[in-house]
């Protein structure tokens, strides 16, 4: 069966427009235009992702998406016109996987969109990562660029492990620190930073796009094929 999607935005007009969009790509489309609404629907349809708008009559956005975390696993991505970062990190830290700042582009949305999805698959589905010339082997520990073994230190593959089980999403700053270095680390950005720099230079070909982008101000995100 096809996937099914909720939209969950008071703007009958962005409704629409997504909804021509996701059907166009064979997707099955659920709308809400209030939060609570949006619960409900989720309670009772269990969509297999979530638009969420951030400006809703009833609840603000990120009251919603904290709410449905409690118990949904659902790939949420924000849309939003409030393009700060500070914006953007409170809702990628309150269980977003993915933002788009409105108005938006429907291809890029599309991509972000498989990318969340994919990121849902059980682990011993994506045991084994793939982009480009590299391949990460989660079940064997083993990172390969080119065909070539890659030795990383424990930091440097705990780090790329988080990246890869959340390939495609955008992680914060904060939320790497807190997996990579404890709770009491989130403020120290020169670790990631450090350690990002080597282990870029370990798995990435000169002149190739980058395999791990950075969203400024934000945090980073693994690329993913067709996404």
């Amino acid at each position: 069966m096809n996937p099914l999607v909720l939209i969950i935005d008071d703007e009958k007009q962005i409704r629409r427009l997504l909804r021509v969009a996701l059907e166009a790509e064979n997707y099955r489309v659920l709308e809400a235009e209030t939060g609570q609404q949006g619960l409900t629907e989720i309670a009772n349809r269990k969509p297999d992702a979530v638009l969420l708008d951030l400006g809703l009559p009833d609840f603000d956005g990120l009251t919603i998406l904290k709410r449905l975390r409690e118990w949904s696993e659902a790939p949420v991505i924000v849309l939003t016109v409030r393009d700060d970062e500070e914006a953007k990190v409170a809702a990628l830290d309150a269980g977003a996987d993915d933002y788009v700042t409105k108005p938006f582009s429907t291809p890029e949305l599309l991509a972000r969109l498989r990318a969340a999805q994919r990121k849902t698959r059980p682990l011993e589905e994506v045991s084994v990562f793939r982009q480009g010339d590299l391949v990460v082997d989660l079940t064997a520990h083993v990172v390969l660029r080119a065909g070539s073994e890659v030795k990383l230190t424990a930091t440097e593959y705990a780090l790329l492990r988080l990246f890869v089980r959340h390939a495609g999403r955008v992680l914060t700053h904060r939320h790497i620190l807190r997996e990579i270095w404890g709770p009491k680390s989130e403020e120290h950005r020169q670790y990631l930073r450090v350690y990002l720099t080597h282990l870029r230079r370990k798995i990435e070909s000169d002149g190739a796009p980058r395999l791990i982008q950075t969203e400024p101000g934000i945090g980073y995100r693994l690329v993913t094929s067709g996404g």
